[in-house]
């Protein structure tokens, strides 16, 4: 049985590094396919091809301004993955760290019992 999960299509367009660096640049602001074209110093071809894969992902939102296409970035998708994913892990994080510092602890209260 295989299982399909609605952010499939999130975790195939960041696991490209053009793709992210798309986002990366879209962080800072909104720009236009031509404006990324020239951060990215590559062909518009090869920026609309990505641009096409992060919004079926849902990760650019594409608002038409004339002839122009102004492209966004849209959070919520990888706030979803980090909530579904990353924060699990986080808890898990906070709790090795905890019981570390505790061991450190009582390490150093038995170093002052003895010493």
């Amino acid at each position: 049985m295989k299982l399909l999960h609605d952010d499939d299509a999130v975790w195939r367009a960041l696991a490209n590094p053009l793709r992210r660096a798309i986002l990366d640049v879209l962080r800072t602001g909104p720009r236009t396919t031509g404006e990324l074209v020239e951060e990215l110093e590559t062909s518009r071809h090869v920026v609309m091809q990505h641009l096409g894969v992060l919004r079926e992902a849902d990760l650019v939102l594409v608002e038409p301004r004339g002839r122009k296409r102004v492209n966004h970035l849209n959070p919520v998708p990888i706030q979803q993955i980090h909530q579904r994913w990353v924060a699990h892990y986080e808890e898990n994080w906070a709790a090795a760290l905890v019981g570390l510092k505790f061991t450190v602890e009582s390490a150093e209260q038995e170093d002052e019992d003895v010493g």
